[in-house]
């Protein structure tokens, strides 16, 4: 037994498991056994004691009377939530005898597994987890949903996740919050640049939507849903024009600075202002700041690479800190991810080499319910954790359907008895990440943590780790690789690391320190992982893998003729789905909210605080009103992943697209078009 749980009181080390940049160090108060109190750690040289709401009140999540305490079996119709408990040796020989059958009449690839960072503990979220579907055999899953466009966009012009030290932008003089609710989303550098403020810093924001963040920014920027792309080639044609460019830098540090000069006097500011609705004069103000303010920093943040064509949204804006220099100013530069610099062996952690069949098919995460409605052959079977498919999946009405299939058998791993396990067949209780050991790599500061339990597992709840080794036995598998402990798959993937960041990392380093940072010592902007080792305005990879050598605008898709663009934004309380099951955060949150312009509304006869309903050929959604200024005249914002309530759809994937972005495979979350009219309640 870990040394923690042999203490029922005390106050230990932890770090927060949600998909968030953040990724805070805490302190987790214990008495009797049980968390009583989650706060900031106050050392943490990044987050300093400071956290978000949603982990503030993480103990009425861990202790919700809602929290499954043992397998439960179906009983009813799948989607009654119907259920009746059973013990884990139940349930595990109810899944394997069904995979057997299934491998036995139809092969391995009728099973596949679902899920996403539901927690962000590396071994759990993709450790014994794939060493087991490797050894099964089953179909394989593109984890699509969140950030691979953008990442794939953003590797074109830079190699790989490397930005600023968000550590270092306390010196920033300029920066330009685009595309990023950070209020909600990355506070801690909302909190930087704040204090950057005091020392006479801007903040400008540029964004669909002026939430939280463009609120408290000095200038907020509205701009067209999916025309990022040109606002920043926009700026490229007036730092040239105006010669706001470093060429020393760029005949230096990039490739291509010459094509990109002839090629951005297309995109002069009158057309630019035409597609994107900023006005001409904002343009240019926007560059000059931009292009003479230093040290200038930009966060790129996950919404823009929502849409047809976010992978080009993100590496056109990547390219602006090479044309100004601003990457060689300590607190110049950008942040889109800063993965790559806490890289560890993922092949040595996943250990694809069990996976027998190298040509086994892979479906894309974000078109699950096409897959389940129309795979020639089809999937019989589902394992899903660490994700909630029949909510945060886009076109979630056609989801929904699969999830109905007679014939298909499924397991939800959950802590909950969410809107996806309402359709399990067998329902398996899970973890919580204070339970359990991992370790975490932010993907924005630069510091690697490591979670050791603090507490009992709830109830009878089991780790994903724990989970899959007793499936793995259970299949009969006795390979080595499907036995290995926590520490186990932590120290091999640690200890086999190539990456010369992490390479002084190592598992007792963890347990001694609770975070270690990468040491970047040895990067360099003529050592980038591009082809040509350096910046790549013009990318010849782009041009061999089907995309325009040269950052270009291209519209969204067009759709039916539905008048309003429709942003499904994250709301302040909730992470995704996660939360939205909690009373506190509901109260917090209040309502389901749908944000539309005074124009729009005045013209549909809508008032603030009216129920509406949205919809499209793809399904209908009823939220609230919220009518302003905050929104551009054509476009409708929500904000969350509210569950149904009874009378009430809330469900707003039903109403996104599930087609793919240019890059990656990513999701078009934001990419899609409804109509709107009062609900009359007559």
């Amino acid at each position: 037994m870990h040394a923690n749980l042999l203490k029922k009181d005390g106050i230990f080390p932890s770090v927060c498991s949600l998909d968030c940049p953040d990724q805070c160090g805490l302190l987790v108060h214990k008495e009797n056994g049980k968390i009583v109190k989650v706060e900031g750690d106050p050392d943490h040289p990044v987050t300093k004691g400071s956290i978000c709401n949603k982990v503030r009140h993480m103990t009425e999540r861990l202790y919700d009377p809602k929290r499954l305490t043992t397998p439960l079996k179906r009983t009813g119709k799948k989607g009654d939530g119907r259920f009746t408990p059973i013990t884990w040796d139940e349930a595990i020989e109810t899944i394997v005898s069904n995979w057997k059958h299934f491998i036995k009449e139809h092969g391995p690839e009728s099973i596949l597994p679902y899920s996403f960072y539901g927690n962000m503990g590396n071994i759990n979220a993709e450790g014994m987890d794939r060493r087991f579907f490797y050894r099964l055999g089953a179909s394989q899953l593109e984890r699509a949903i969140c950030s691979v466009a953008g990442s794939t966009g953003y590797k074109y012009t830079m190699g790989g996740s490397v930005g600023t030290d968000p550590e270092e932008t306390t010196e920033t003089k300029l920066f330009i919050m685009w595309g990023i609710n950070a209020v909600s989303t990355n506070m801690h550098q909302m909190t930087i640049a704040q204090k950057a403020r005091k020392n006479g810093a801007k903040i400008v924001v540029i964004d669909v939507h002026k939430n939280q963040t463009g609120r408290m920014a000095d200038w907020f920027i509205p701009i067209w849903p999916g025309t990022d792309s040109a606002l920043a080639l926009g700026m490229m044609h007036i730092l040239f024009a105006e010669k706001m460019v470093d060429r020393d830098f760029m005949k230096e540090f990039t490739v291509g600075y010459a094509e990109l000069e002839e090629h951005v006097k297309q995109y002069d500011p009158q057309t630019v202002s035409e597609i994107t609705g900023v006005p001409v004069d904002d343009i240019y103000e926007l560059t000059r700041m931009y292009g003479t303010t230093s040290p200038s920093f930009i966060r790129i943040g996950n919404g823009l690479q929502h849409h047809d064509n976010g992978g080009m949204i993100v590496r056109t804006i990547a390219c602006l800190p090479a044309l100004t220099g601003a990457w060689q100013v300590k607190g110049g530069g950008a942040i889109k991810s800063n993965k790559s610099f806490l890289r560890h062996n993922s092949a040595a952690l996943q250990r694809p080499d069990l996976l027998e069949n190298k040509q086994t098919r892979t479906f894309n995460m974000n078109q699950l319910g096409k897959v389940l409605l129309e795979a020639d052959p089809p999937v019989y079977s589902l394992f899903i954790y660490n994700a909630n498919p029949a909510v945060v999946t886009p076109e979630s009405n056609k989801v929904r359907k699969g999830l109905s299939r007679d014939d298909l058998f499924t397991v939800v791993h959950d802590l909950f008895l969410t809107e996806t396990a309402q359709y399990a067949d067998i329902v398996l209780p899970a973890a919580s990440a204070f339970e359990q050991t991992d370790f975490y790599a932010s993907y924005w500061h630069h510091y690697m943590q490591l979670q050791q339990p603090v507490v009992e597992p709830y109830g009878e709840s089991k780790s994903n780790m724990e989970v899959f080794r007793l499936l793995a036995a259970a299949m009969g598998y006795d390979d080595e690789a499907l036995q290995a402990s926590d520490e186990e798959l932590i120290e091999q993937t640690l200890a086999q690391s190539n990456s010369p960041f992490v390479k002084h990392i190592g598992y007792e380093d963890l347990v001694e320190n609770h975070y270690v940072k990468a040491d970047r010592s040895s990067f360099s902007l003529k050592k980038l992982d591009t082809p040509s080792g350096k910046i790549e305005l013009y990318s010849e990879l782009m041009e061999k893998d089907g995309h325009p050598p040269l950052p270009t605008y291209t519209p969204l898709v067009e759709e039916e003729t539905f008048p309003f663009l429709f942003v499904p934004g994250p709301n302040h309380n909730f992470l995704n789905s996660t939360f939205s099951n909690n009373e506190k955060h509901i109260k917090f949150e209040k309502t389901a909210k749908i944000h539309m312009n005074r124009k729009d509304a005045e013209a549909l006869n809508i008032e603030d605080g009216e129920l509406v309903r949205l919809w499209n050929e793809r399904g209908e959604c009823e939220l609230t009103a919220a009518v302003g200024e905050n929104v551009l005249p054509g476009v409708v914002v929500s904000q969350g992943l509210w569950a149904d309530m009874p009378g009430k759809k809330q469900t707003v994937n039903a109403l996104t697209p599930d087609r793919l972005a240019d890059m990656g495979g990513g999701a078009t979350f934001f990419s899609g078009r409804v109509n709107v009219e009062k609900i009359s309640l007559d």
